[in-house]
């Protein structure tokens, strides 16, 4: 789609007003000009033409309309804010495409994203859901936004294939199951948190397929710093998807959760005891340092990743980083695990019932 300001893509605006298309575009947004018009400008300059954009404004203090006007995009506000998971619900309503394609107002897609979404689902139209990538050319400069980013880019690089979760940074779903499913849980969470694993969860629990397709990129403009990087991924993030896992009954094994990773986080706080124990008994430093050896051969790749892309001091510096990373994973289990027994959560409904959306 581009931006309407001649009569010929005036015209082609109205056309697709006119027969449904196969995608839809849910972008929501809480002011994030900043963010959306770069967002917008690209979607903009898709080789992909059979689709809608829809902005959903979450109550921003911003001036969004004339903004999603400026690129032909259907502008829908809703009372605000409270969340992306209503925001997103809310645009699906009113999608007409058989697909449902979420981005956020912070991710920038590849001219062929779109396209890219489009040829998976035409290759297997049973297909529930696909997720993209993060592209490993974040924009912030600064060492903690490329460090993070490409974390998750590595992530997403090597999870390609079925998974059993979904991401609504980048990811399309059959618009007629999401809405079976009743969309994201808007009540559970009320600001970005972990809906879209959620639904993912549940989505494939139920028996339908998701896959990650690596080839699906998009760019994350997030600017990372360390007091915004711990609070969304202890409490927007690990604590919540450690009591998703516990009220579902089953522990995800893909993307941040696969067996490696489990294992680095025990061995780094046995490191942690070994360090400890090293005030009263000095050669049980040689230990801790031992289990950090044995972490960092484990994950070997990841830095090996980060060598490659940035050099050899950046993969240095990300150690820290990503040792604190297995530190905090640990404490979000025990404190994601006391929380709900101190809830009572109930566990999901039968996977019969879930099937349905019911």
């Amino acid at each position: 789609m581009k931006v309407a300001n001649t009569d010929a893509q005036a015209a082609s605006v109205i056309e697709k007003t006119q027969s449904a298309p196969t995608l839809s575009v849910v972008v929501p947004v809480y002011n994030s000009n900043a963010f959306l018009q770069r967002c917008l400008a690209d979607l903009a300059t898709s080789t992909y033409d059979d689709y809608e954009v829809i902005v959903i404004d979450d109550g921003s203090t911003e001036p969004v309309a004339p903004l999603a006007a400026q690129y032909a995009c259907r502008y829908v506000r809703i009372d605000g804010p409270s969340g992306p998971a209503r925001a997103r619900n809310h645009g699906a309503t009113l999608a007409r495409g058989t697909y449902l394609v979420f981005i956020d107002a912070d991710v920038c897609v590849h001219p062929d994203t779109l396209e890219r979404f489009a040829a998976v689902f035409a290759a297997d139209p049973t297909l529930a859901a696909v997720i993209g990538s993060y592209d490993d050319t974040p924009a912030e400069p600064n060492f903690l936004s490329q460090y993070k980013n490409l974390f998750h880019h590595y992530v997403h690089q090597a999870s390609d294939g079925p998974i059993n979760t979904f991401w609504s940074g980048c990811g399309a779903m059959r618009r007629d199951l999401f809405l079976a499913f009743g969309g994201f849980d808007q009540e559970r969470y009320r600001r970005p948190a972990i809906e879209d694993i959620e639904l993912g969860t549940w989505v494939s629990a139920a028996g339908h397929r998701i896959i990650l397709d690596s080839t699906i990129k998009g760019k994350h403009l997030k600017r990372w710093t360390l007091s915004n990087l711990l609070k969304t991924d202890i409490f927007d993030r690990g604590v919540p998807w450690t009591r998703l896992m516990l009220r579902a009954g089953a522990a995800a094994n893909t993307l941040n959760v696969k067996p490696t990773q489990r294992l680095s986080v025990v061995l780094v706080y046995l490191a942690l005891l070994c360090l400890l124990a090293a005030i009263f008994w000095p050669v049980a430093a040689l230990g801790g340092l031992a289990l950090v050896g044995i972490v960092i051969a484990i994950n070997f790749d990841f830095y090996r990743y980060f060598a490659v892309r940035r050099g050899w001091w950046f993969a240095l510096r990300s150690l820290p980083p990503h040792l604190l990373y297995f530190i905090y994973c640990g404490f979000c289990v025990l404190w994601g695990t006391l929380t709900h027994f101190l809830a009572r959560e109930a566990p999901a409904k039968p996977l019969s019932n879930r099937a349905l959306g019911k």
